[in-house]
Order: structure tokens, then C-alpha cells, then sequence
């Protein structure tokens, strides 16, 4: 169960603070961080979970990266249905947060978009869903490149996380416009749940896609770059 703790407060943590800041300081007048801020925001949570409790349960916080694990032989079949409800209700949880969080706001109305992914006319800047999943898997897919890389037994010790965290921050600032970033389907599904529109409509392109880019990373890495 400790594992399954662990996962719950990662994922927490990365919906809390990486969608947290989308929320509540992306466009704060004179002291918005944009975009940018938000992506090295995911990163951070990442990096710093990944250090305080990646020990314990590896520091996934995310269906897809656990799926694309178990693919490339490094996790367990028999715990990924674990890991992925601790991760779910890690993020409904930190959702659920934001939501009273904002809902405080002086003068609030409405949530929003509430920093939930789309595409289309939910698209940040309207990409089309084939651009979405396009770019969702491919993203998807370096992001599990870059977890088994630096995670590997021959990769420099101690590093892993800060790679893992820089890499989600990249993927970020390249996808934040197309879809608003997922990578990531327990956090999309958290925000949609909460979101203004038709957001949950369209949550299942956020599962399908990061976990077929997890899939075909974890069989790249697999093939090509494990030690033999």
C-alpha cells in the first residue's frame, strides 16, 4: 500500500501544482507566468516528487507511463491496475482542491476551461483532433524514451528525475497551444470532470493517445536500447 500512497500523493501533486498554476497564475494580471511558467510548473512537480517519493514506488503519476513501463519490462503486470486507481483518484482529489480553491475567488462565475485538454474548438489555439493525437503520442512516446533512458542501470546515478522533469517541461511548452498538454490520462480526466464544456466528451482521446505513445515507446526502448 505504500506504493499505492506514494502514487496517490505524486499524481496529487502534479495535478495540484502543474494545473494549479494554469488556474490561478497563468494570466494574473502583472504578475502572470504564461505558458512557459505553467510548463516548468508540470516539470517541478515531477522532479520533486520523483526525488521525494520515486524510491518507493517508482514515481510514475501517470496510467501512461506505468503502461509504457510494464511494456518495456520494467514494472509488473500485477500491479499496474494499483497504480493507475491510486493515480486516478490521486488527481480527482487535487481537482476536486483547485475546484474550492477557485471557487473562493472574489467575484468568481465560472471555472472554465479549468486547465482541462481539448482539441478543436476546445484546442487552445484550434488544432484538429488528428493534430491532437499526433502530437499526444508522439510526445507521449519521448517522455517514456526519456523515463527508461534515464532510468536505465548504465544511465549517470541520481539523475533520472531531473531528465524526467526537464522532459515534461519541454513537452509542455510544445503542446500547451495544440491541446494543453496531457501526456498524462489521469490528469485530463480530472479536469475535464470539473470543467465548463464539453471537455469530457472528449477525455478518451487523452487516454487512448498517451497510452499508445507509452506502448510504442516502451517497445522502442525495449528493442532497441535495453541491454541485451
Amino acid at each position: 500500500m505504500k506504493k499505492q500512497f506514494a502514487e496517490f500523493f505524486g499524481t496529487f501533486w502534479l495535478v495540484f501544482g502543474g494545473c494549479g498554476s494554469a488556474i490561478y497564475a497563468a494570466g494574473v494580471p502583472n504578475l502572470g507566468i504564461g505558458f512557459a511558467g505553467v510548463a516548468l510548473a508540470f516539470g517541478l512537480t515531477v522532479l520533486t516528487m520523483a526525488y521525494a517519493v520515486g524510491h518507493i514506488s517508482g514515481g510514475h503519476f501517470n496510467p501512461a507511463v506505468s503502461i509504457g513501463l510494464w511494456v518495456g519490462g520494467r514494472f509488473e503486470a500485477k500491479d499496474l491496475i494499483g497504480y493507475i486507481l491510486a493515480q486516478v483518484l490521486g488527481a480527482i482529489a487535487a481537482a476536486g482542491v483547485l475546484y474550492v480553491i477557485v471557487t473562493g475567488k472574489s467575484g468568481f462565475d465560472s471555472v472554465g476551461g479549468f486547465a482541462a485538454n481539448g482539441y478543436g474548438e476546445l484546442s487552445p489555439e484550434g488544432y484538429s483532433l488528428m493534430s491532437a493525437l499526433i502530437a499526444e503520442i508522439v510526445l507521449t512516446a519521448f517522455f517514456l524514451l526519456v523515463i527508461l533512458g534515464s532510468t536505465n542501470a548504465r544511465a549517470p546515478k541520481g539523475f533520472g528525475p531531473l531528465a524526467i522533469g526537464l522532459a515534461l517541461t519541454l513537452i509542455h511548452l510544445i503542446s500547451i497551444p495544440i491541446t494543453n498538454t496531457s501526456v498524462n490520462p489521469a490528469r485530463s480526466l480530472s479536469q475535464a470532470i470539473f470543467a465548463e464544456g464539453a471537455y469530457l466528451s472528449q477525455v478518451w482521446l487523452f487516454w487512448v493517445a498517451p497510452i499508445v505513445g507509452a506502448i510504442i515507446g516502451g517497445l522502442i526502448h525495449k528493442a532497441l536500447f535495453e541491454k541485451e
